[in-house]
């Protein structure tokens, strides 16, 4: 089993995926499908930040490595968090 997380961005490519099948098939008006469009970018800009926030704090609390070492480490980190799915 992974315990990789979804990107922000990959839940707004998914969800506004989703919005636009619904919009194709009639079952939401353009009006409609604007709104909820907005609303799903909003949602995932906070989930960008909230992500960013805990992937800093996890990173800061995992590693007091610098320069080189240090990018490797949170690349490595990264790639573990979000990739590879």
């Amino acid at each position: 089993m992974s315990n990789k997380q979804q990107t922000a961005v990959e839940w707004f490519a998914n969800e506004s995926w989703q919005l636009k099948v619904q919009l194709d098939n009639q079952e939401i008006s353009v009006d409609e499908y604007a709104v909820f469009y907005v609303r799903l970018l909003y949602k995932a800009k906070e989930m960008e930040k909230e992500q960013t926030i805990e992937f800093a704090i996890n990173y800061t609390y995992g590693t007091k490595r610098v320069g080189a070492s240090l990018k490797e480490d949170f690349i490595k980190l990264y790639e573990q968090t979000y990739e590879g799915r």
